[in-house]
C-alpha cells in the first residue's frame, strides 16, 4: 500500500484521476491476504477516497476465473462506459409492455415473452413469472428474469448484437411465421464452444424465460457462447435444423468454435435437442453432411424415447414427481444408450415435479456446473470450462 501511494503521490494521480476496483472471492485463499490490503486502503481515507477506490466481495467466488470475469464485467463500465451507456435498470415492477419497447430491444422485443400466448403488456415482470404464464414449469425467479432482461439490456447498450434471425428477409416476407424465430445471444469467450438451448412449453409455445434463457446466461458466466432459440411450435425441428446451419456458417462472425458443440433443452425443448444430436436426423432436417455431429445433448424432463447408435452422448436430468416424464423411463433411455456405447449420465431429484429449469433453490441446485462438467469433461475431454 505504501508503494501505490507512493505512485499516486509522485505522479500527481490525485489531480489527474484514478480509480481502484478491489474484489474477492469469500471462498478465494487469498481472502484474508486481500482484505488485510482493503482495511489498509480504507485507513489512509484522505488518499484512497471512495471516488479513487472501491473493494468488493464476490459471495462464494473462489480464486478463479469466473470470479474475475464478475469482476470485470462490472468494473469496466466505470472505467469505459462513456455518456452512451443507460443505466436505468429494469426492475420486478417493469412492465412486459415497458420491456417489449425499449430501444435496446428493437423489433425483437416481443420475442422476449411467449407470443403464442396472451401476456399482457401491464403484467410486471414479477407477475410473468409464474406457472399461469409459463404453464407447466415451477420454480420460476422473478429475480432470474429482471438480471436476464438487465443483461441482454446492458450487452445491446454497449454495442453488442444479442439477437439474430435465422431466417433470410425474402424467407420472412414469403412466410410471415419465420418473423416468430430468432436465436438470442449470450455471449461467452471468443472462440470457445457453442451451446443453443431450446425452451420447453408443450409445441403449444416457448417458454423461454424460464427454460433457456437462464441456462445460456449461466453457460455464459462459464465461458460458453449459448443461444436461446426462438422456434415455432409447429415446426420446431426445422428451425433448430436452421439455427445450427446459421451457427455454423457465421462462426467467424460470432467468433465462436463450431466443432463439438451442445444441443440443450427442457421438456419439448429435450425433445428437439435429442432429435437434432442425432446425426442421422441432423443431416436429414438440415439437408447438409457437412456440419459436424453435437458433441453432447442435455436433457431435462421428457419422455423422449426413440434411441439409435448414431446419438450424441447425453445428459439427463428429471424430477421423481414428474407427471408428465417418468424418471424411469428417462433411465431405461439412457440404458439402451449405454448399449450402444455411447456416453451418458442420469439424475432422478428426489420430489421435484416438472419443469424446475435450472433449480434454483431446490436440490437440483448446481446442475449448469454439472451439466458443464458432463460436457467438458466425459464427452470432450480435451475441452472444458472449470468452475
Amino acid at each position: 500500500m505504501d508503494f501505490i501511494q507512493q505512485l499516486v503521490e509522485d505522479n500527481d494521480l490525485d489531480e489527474r484521476g484514478y480509480f481502484i476496483y478491489h474484489g474477492v472471492g469469500t471462498n478465494d485463499t487469498v481472502k484474508s491476504q486481500s482484505i488485510d490490503m482493503a482495511d489498509e486502503m480504507l485507513s489512509r481515507s484522505d488518499i484512497f477516497t471512495p471516488d479513487h477506490y472501491v473493494f468488493y466481495q464476490r459471495e462464494g467466488g473462489q480464486h478463479d476465473h469466473i470470479s474475475c470475469r464478475e469482476f470485470m464485467y462490472n468494473a469496466l463500465p466505470l472505467f469505459f462506459g462513456g455518456d452512451t451507456v443507460q443505466t436505468d435498470e429494469v426492475t420486478e415492477n417493469t412492465t412486459v409492455g415497458e420491456v417489449k419497447n425499449m430501444a435496446a430491444f428493437g423489433d425483437f422485443g416481443r420475442l422476449l415473452f411467449p407470443v403464442d400466448r396472451t401476456v399482457a403488456d401491464d403484467m410486471t415482470l414479477k407477475d410473468v413469472s409464474s406457472s399461469s404464464t409459463y404453464t407447466w414449469y415451477n420454480y420460476i425467479k422473478p429475480e432470474k428474469n429482471v438480471e436476464i432482461v438487465n443483461y441482454l439490456k446492458n450487452a445491446s447498450e454497449s454495442g453488442r448484437q444479442i439477437f439474430y434471425n435465422i431466417y433470410t428477409e425474402e424467407e420472412m416476407q414469403a412466410d410471415s411465421s419465420l418473423r416468430d424465430t430468432g436465436l438470442f445471444f449470450f455471449k461467452g469467450e471468443e472462440n470457445a464452444k457453442f451451446a443453443v438451448c431450446n425452451a420447453g412449453g408443450g409445441f403449444a409455445y416457448v417458454g423461454a424465460m424460464h427454460d433457456s434463457f437462464p441456462h445460456a446466461l449461466e453457460l455464459s458466466k462459464m465461458g460458453y457462447n449459448a443461444f436461446a432459440l426462438i422456434y415455432r411450435p409447429d415446426a420446431p425441428y426445422d428451425d433448430l435444423a436452421r439455427a445450427i446451419e446459421f451457427i455454423h456458417d457465421n462462426a467467424d462472425t460470432l467468433k465462436v468454435d463450431p466443432d463439438d458443440y451442445s444441443l440443450w433443452g427442457g421438456s419439448a425443448g429435450a425433445r428437439m435437442a435429442a432429435t437434432l444430436g442425432n446425426v442421422d436426423y441432423l443431416q436429414q432436417l438440415t439437408g447438409r453432411t457437412d456440419i459436424g455431429q453435437a458433441g453432447a445433448v442435455i436433457m431435462q424432463y421428457t419422455g423422449y424415447t426413440y434411441t439409435s447408435n448414431v446419438d450424441a452422448p447425453t445428459y439427463v436430468c428429471v424430477g421423481t414427481s414428474d407427471g408428465i416424464a417418468n424418471w424411469k423411463n428417462m433411465q431405461n433411455r439412457l440404458k439402451t444408450l449405454e448399449s450402444y456405447g455411447i456416453t451418458t449420465e442420469f439424475h432422478a431429484y428426489e420430489g421435484l415435479p416438472h419443469g424446475f429449469g435450472l433449480g434454483t433453490g431446490t436440490v437440483a441446485e448446481g446442475l449448469d456446473i454439472r451439466c458443464c462438467e458432463f460436457l467438458g469433461g466425459a464427452v470432450l475431454g480435451r475441452y472444458s470450462y472449470q468452475a
